[in-house]
């Protein structure tokens, strides 16, 4: 009969039958009248059969755990980001273990503590934000040990060293059970694993086992994907650095270029207009070179001066001595020492690159270059000319003048107009002014015994007076007061023409005309004394040329009459009576003169130059 049985048993551990069916064999035998040592023997069959179906399940589950784990590990290989292999850990965790929490602290090496870096299913922000010194809590227990701990209820465990800090977020989370295991990696602690339940429970030796295996591959997965996370950082920088390296290899290559560009520029002679050209090549954008007072020098793309913004820009920029950028201007300093020589104005919309930067400073240095290079030039030519006009008014050097005159530029044969104007303040402003006036008019200038003298080739003495006086004015502030002569061809007229220069500004001088240019023309009788030539008739017409016009038209006799008018003491009723005429007569004629001559004839200084006209007039008409 045994062997009935336990055939019975085994066909229900066959079929993994519930452990309530081991029972029906023992009634089963006990309906059928077996004797009590049947019986027994039948019950000790079943505990056989019970604890064989206990070892099975055992196996069983064991077997699916270590199947569960592998998968878990297997998925975590796959997994490369250092977050995502976090949280799968503390997520594969809960789940391996049913557990209500799972959660994951790392070691602080620089704090000597550990920190809670992820949480599966817990709800409580004091929880999340807890850090566990070493020997504190259980997981400091963990971390100071490199020992799996476990707890079936914490707060009645006094192996733990409970902390009012600790407790506190775990009283808040509502956790009992607790289970943490160590995350090593080569034999270096880097963190705590841990599963948790809400309720009292103790953890079997299994799931103690399963968490820290578990665990061991977590750390392997966690190194990779830090590996993997530092060897694509190591990547990104090693592409930015080779990015950086490319960018500043295209800049070096640009500045090489520019720097180039610039020296052939310098070696090629030349000027600031080159310069503006180039920079507009290199760096896309409207180019002006200005001076120091903002005057434009030269100009590539757009021509129209700087904006007061831009103006103001560009002193800032000399007074900080580096590139300054406004909206759609950058300016870089024209300087030389503490000499501001002018700026170099971009209109470009975007900003710029540092080596872009480096680009337009180098343009600023090399203008700066040629506009000294310039200066020098300018002021060699100006000593040259002045020493050459120095010799011309002196009479030195007499048959050599025309041939250093003619190295120098200058054809002394053509018609000349000679200013002399004074310059008692601010003499090395009127000079300058003197010396790019003539410069630009392929003229002379000097200071000769204190005074400026220019000479201006192809000019009237009035146009020349002009043009010196405004440029003067411009510099200094001041319009000087001036004498002009001329034209003037050779030097031996040039002497003459600056004699008579000289005497009309004396005589502007002596009237009190300070501010004045003049040639002896504009000064009246004075200037017929002051002329060499003494030109009657001119001075004639320049005083009554319109009475002498009217009555040669009209056949009238304003002329006599006005010499009769000044005869008889400007009586007009005496007039009338030396011409036999009637006194209304006299008056219309009076009249007449007025409206041909201006109202101010019969004023005193006035009246003197129309005597002195009708007199000469006599004389010119009847010599003898």
């Amino acid at each position: 009969m045994s062997a009935v049985w336990t055939t019975a048993y085994l066909d229900l551990l066959a079929r993994d039958a519930d452990p309530a069916e081991f029972d029906r064999p023992v009634d089963a035998a006990r309906r059928a009248g077996a004797d009590p040592a049947a019986v027994a023997e039948v019950e000790r069959a079943r505990e056989s059969a019970l604890r064989v179906r206990e070892v099975l399940e055992a196996r069983r589950r064991r077997e699916h755990e270590l199947s569960a784990l592998f998968q878990t590990a297997g998925d975590l290989a796959s997994l490369t980001d250092v977050d995502a292999v976090l949280h799968a850990i503390v997520s594969r965790s809960r789940d391996l273990l049913h557990s209500d929490v799972a959660y994951l602290s790392l070691m602080d090496a620089a704090a000597g503590d550990t920190y809670m870096r992820v949480t599966v299913g817990c709800t409580s922000e004091l929880f999340r934000a807890v850090r566990l010194s070493l020997g504190a809590g259980l997981g400091g227990m963990v971390a100071q040990t490199g020992t799996a701990y476990a707890t079936s209820a914490y707060f009645e465990d006094h192996r733990i060293d409970h902390t009012a800090t600790i407790d506190a977020a775990v009283a808040d989370e509502g956790l009992s059970a607790i289970l943490g295991v160590p995350l090593v990696l080569g034999g270096q602690l880097i963190g705590v694993l841990y599963a948790a339940h809400r309720s009292v429970r103790p953890f079997a030796a299994a799931e103690i086992a399963l968490l820290t295996s578990f665990a061991a591959h977590a750390a392997i997965a966690l190194d990779k994907a830090r590996a993997l996370s530092e060897t694509r950082a190591a990547l990104r920088d090693l592409q930015v650095a080779d990015e950086m390296l490319r960018a500043r290899t295209v800049a070096v290559e640009r500045a090489a270029e520019a720097h180039d560009r610039f020296f052939g520029l310098v070696l090629r002679g030349g000027d600031a207009a080159a310069v503006a050209a180039e920079v507009r090549t290199l760096l896309a954008g409207d180019v002006l070179v200005v001076d120091a007072d903002g005057t434009v020098l030269a100009a590539a793309g757009s021509s129209a001066g700087p904006t007061a913004a831009e103006a103001a820009l560009a002193r800032r920029a000399a007074t900080a001595g580096r590139t300054l950028r406004a909206e759609g201007v950058h300016a870089a300093p024209v300087v030389a020492g503490a000499d501001v020589l002018g700026a170099l104005l971009l209109r470009r919309g975007e900003p710029l690159e540092e080596a872009d930067r480096r680009i337009l400073e180098r343009a600023a240095l090399v203008s700066a270059l040629l506009l000294l290079f310039r200066r020098s030039v300018a002021a060699a030519e100006d000593r040259l000319r002045g020493e050459l006009l120095e010799d011309v008014l002196l009479d030195r050097d007499g048959s050599g003048l025309p041939a250093r005159a003619r190295r120098a530029g200058i054809d002394l044969s053509v018609p000349h107009a000679v200013v002399v104007a004074e310059i008692a303040g601010q003499r090395g402003l009127a000079a300058d002014a003197g010396a790019s006036v003539a410069a630009a008019r392929g003229g002379l200038s000097a200071v000769h015994d204190g005074r400026l003298v220019i000479v201006l080739p192809h000019l009237s003495p009035a146009a020349a007076g002009a043009l010196v006086s405004a440029e003067v004015a411009r510099r200094t502030g001041r319009s000087p007061t001036a004498g002009v002569a001329g034209p003037a061809a050779g030097s031996h007229e040039v002497r003459a023409a600056h004699a008579e220069a000289l005497r009309c500004l004396r005589t502007l001088q002596a009237l009190g005309r300070t501010g004045e240019a003049a040639g002896s023309a504009d000064l009246g009788f004075v200037g017929l004394l002051l002329a060499d030539d003494r030109d009657v008739p001119t001075y004639v017409r320049s005083v009554l040329g319109p009475v002498l016009d009217y009555d040669e038209r009209r056949g009238t006799e304003l002329v006599a009459t006005l010499r009769a008018y000044f005869a008889e003491g400007a009586a007009v009723a005496r007039t009338a009576a030396a011409l036999h005429l009637h006194a209304n007569t006299v008056t219309q004629r009076l009249d007449r003169v007025t409206r041909l001559l201006g109202a101010d004839w019969s004023a005193p200084e006035r009246r003197l130059e129309v005597q002195l006209a009708l007199r000469l007039e006599a004389l010119v008409r009847h010599p003898d």
